[in-house]
């Protein structure tokens, strides 16, 4: 049997009963770790679970299934993934390709980003469509996620905006030459997102946000230090959230009154936030 265990979002007891016991039992364990990273490291999810673990890289994953899944038909192999395997990002290929070798597949699900984000006191059902920011560069500046924001946007609904992280990843120059060197892991800030949200604003000049729209960052939701600020845009592009991870959350029209009260709480600035809402809201929502 193929196990694709779901970890939850923030450290090695994150795991449910379910999935800790299919761990313990299994022959291999994997561990994804290029879509997103647990807030601890690899060791000590090994000494919780009481088991060696193996990183499954992007190469591994897309390329080298065929490794995972050697002998999944005659024993358990677990193949972890942070918050839920069918969650912000899916894992439907391995599935498929284990279906097509004859491989059964059970899944134990786990919380993700995509339900932790109600963290922020924001309506889940009030979210739209689900949006990636990707780093920058000099000559690539993807803004696709700005026509979904927009789709939002017109029907007021709140977006969260899931931030790139860069993990074992090579420089052009060393793909081009074929060398196996990587460069350091990076992860996006929320200060980064926004100042590229503004950008792509600034270029794009459709009005769907600007620098006083209203949004919150987030920061290691689930963790014991998870942190939430709510700002405009610009603000955020000033605001330090501190270590990995971080997602943001667009506010859209569709919005309540305890919505309101309770991300009040964590204003970058209280007398800001109420201007601002009162002048996007009005006095009641």
């Amino acid at each position: 049997m193929l196990y694709l265990v779901g970890l939850g979002l923030a450290d090695e007891t994150d795991i449910t009963v379910k999935g800790l016991e299919i761990v313990k039992k299994a022959d291999r364990v994997y561990l994804e770790a290029y879509t997103s990273i647990l807030l601890v490291d690899k060791e000590k999810l090994e000494a919780f679970y009481g088991r060696p673990v193996i990183v499954a890289d992007r190469e591994l994953v897309e390329s080298g299934s065929d490794e995972i899944l050697e002998g999944a038909d005659k024993v358990d192999v677990a193949f972890l993934v942070v918050g839920d395997p069918f969650g912000a990002t899916t894992h439907t290929d391995l599935v498929l390709r284990a279906r097509e070798i004859g491989i059964q597949t059970k899944t134990v699900p786990n919380a993700s980003i995509m339900s932790g984000i109600g963290c922020t006191g924001l309506q889940l059902y009030n979210f739209g469509q689900t949006v990636s920011m990707v780093f920058f560069t000099e000559t690539w500046k993807p803004s696709s996620f700005y026509d979904r924001i927009k789709e939002n946007v017109q029907i007021g609904l709140h977006t969260l905006v899931l931030l790139d992280i860069k993990v074992k990843e090579q420089s052009l120059e060393d793909m081009a030459r074929g060398r196996k060197v990587f460069q350091p892991p990076r992860y996006m800030t929320v200060s980064q997102c926004a100042s590229q949200m503004l950008e792509i604003e600034e270029e794009r000049k459709e009005g769907v946000y600007g620098p006083d729209s209203l949004a919150v960052g987030c920061a290691r939701v689930g963790a014991a230090d998870q942190k939430l600020a709510a700002g405009t845009l610009k603000e955020l592009t000033e605001v330090d959230m501190g270590r990995p991870l971080h997602s943001l959350v667009l506010l859209g029209k569709r919005t309540h009154d305890l919505e309101r009260d309770y991300i009040r709480e964590f204003a970058v600035d209280q007398a800001s936030f109420d201007i601002n809402w009162k002048k996007t809201y009005g006095e009641s929502s």
